[in-house]
């Protein structure tokens, strides 16, 4: 009797010890399913074991590779990023800050250009950049810096980018600076040579830099594109409604001064133009066509030497201004018209002088000045011309364009048309 009961406690240990084996090795496989038949044959759970050691030998491999791969790239970037650099350098100097410095295309010079980033040196506290072609400065551009900056140091250029910011076809620069420990954006708007009062192909948008600054919460190139442009390209626009409405948002944003939009009939179709101005000071007039709004007018001054302003003749697409030099003793009348491409084109421009300019300097002199009251000519385009000749430019009544509403009252007004 004692001998079976040690016989069976024996059968239960063995039976106990090879079920925790059992359980042993079924964890192993579970853990790394590996597809070896000898693992499901073998009780030891010794080429379970075995089996995991290579598995964490494979991953290691696998991993050093990756790593080994990764710095191999790494290593070939970082070779490419330092021959570009020497290569900027030994373009444009040492001074040149080679990871902001591009070959582009803008729209404001035909081909491709240089845009070049240039540090500090010397007593030159502040960021330069400059557009330069086969080594000749086509611009140089003034850098923006908000003038609780000046004190501060500049410290990076941290991105720059190209796109059209304000729907005019022109193409923009967007920068991300810091001075100090401040970041900000700059943004410098682009102007064709010649375009407007313009002579520059950039110029700096501080108000609008500001804003952005302050309002986008985290300064990334395209969050700052979002945030200008809502994620619309001009040619894009559904309607006229949709595209003015871009158009004064961005004026809004383009000057702390209080500014005024109308909705003007100046050519005979039945799409509205846009006006948009700081009263007495400068205008704008915008069209619309196909999906993309046109810059007939951008920012046109007034109201001083001379100049009384910008009118229109409705629905006959005539526009017309006045401007005078020497108190009025040489008018300037100008007659303009929209033409097919949606361009601002100039009709005739007549040169009134209301003395005798004797010796044909441009000047009224001293001696002239009996002749005034008593004598006229006037000249179109260079050539002289009579009274009838200048009066047939003329459309009849004109109004003054301007802006009529504020920025809430005007977006209320589009949206009712």
């Amino acid at each position: 009797m004692f001998q079976k009961k040690i016989m069976i406690m024996l059968l239960v240990s063995l039976l106990g010890a090879l079920t925790a084996c059992s359980q042993e090795e079924s964890v192993v496989i579970e853990e790394y399913p590996i597809e070896d038949d000898s693992l499901t044959e073998n009780s030891t759970g010794v080429d379970g074991g075995t089996a995991k050691e290579e598995s964490l030998s494979q991953n290691t491999e696998t991993l050093e590779s990756e790593e080994a791969m990764s710095d191999k790239e790494e290593d070939t970037r970082t070779a490419e990023e330092k021959a570009r650099a020497a290569e900027m350098k030994d373009m444009f100097g040492e001074n040149c800050i080679p990871e902001q410095t591009f070959e582009v295309e803008l729209s404001e010079y035909d081909g491709k250009v240089y845009f070049v980033s240039y540090k500090p040196t010397g007593e030159d506290t502040q960021l330069r950049m400059q557009i330069v072609r086969d080594g000749e400065v086509m611009d140089t551009i003034h850098a923006y810096v908000p003038e609780s900056l000046e004190h501060e140091a500049f410290t990076s250029l941290d991105a720059v980018s190209f796109f059209d910011a304000n729907f005019d076809d022109c193409t923009d620069i967007v920068c991300i600076q810091t001075y100090g420990d401040t970041t900000f954006a700059a943004v410098y708007y682009g102007f064709l040579k010649g375009a407007g009062e313009y002579e520059d192909s950039f110029y700096s948008e501080y108000d609008l830099s500001d804003v952005i600054t302050a309002q986008v919460e985290e300064l990334t190139i395209p969050n700052i594109r979002s945030f200008l442009t809502q994620g619309k390209k001009n040619g894009e626009f559904t309607d006229y409604k949709e595209a003015y409405a871009a158009k004064v948002r961005l004026c809004a944003m383009e000057t702390t001064s209080e500014m005024t939009y109308d909705l003007i009939y100046v050519d005979e179709d039945d799409v509205p133009e846009l006006a948009a101005g700081v009263d007495g000071y400068y205008v704008s007039l915008y069209t619309y066509k196909d999906g993309s709004v046109y810059t007939l007018m951008d920012r046109w001054a007034y109201g001083a030497m001379g100049n009384s302003g910008y009118e229109y003749s409705p629905k006959n697409n005539n526009l017309r201004n006045y401007n005078t030099d020497h108190a009025g003793l040489i008018l300037y009348t100008t007659y303009m018209t929209i033409s097919e491409e949606q361009t601002l084109d100039i009709l005739a421009s007549i040169k009134t002088f209301n003395f005798d300019d004797a010796n044909q300097n441009g000047y009224p002199d001293e001696e002239e000045m009996g002749s005034v009251g008593e004598y006229g000519v006037s000249y179109i385009n260079g050539v002289e011309a009579t009274d009838k000749e200048c009066q047939s430019y003329d459309a009849g009544e004109y109004e003054y364009i301007s802006g009529e509403a504020g920025y809430e009252e005007f977006v209320e007004m589009l949206a009712s048309y």
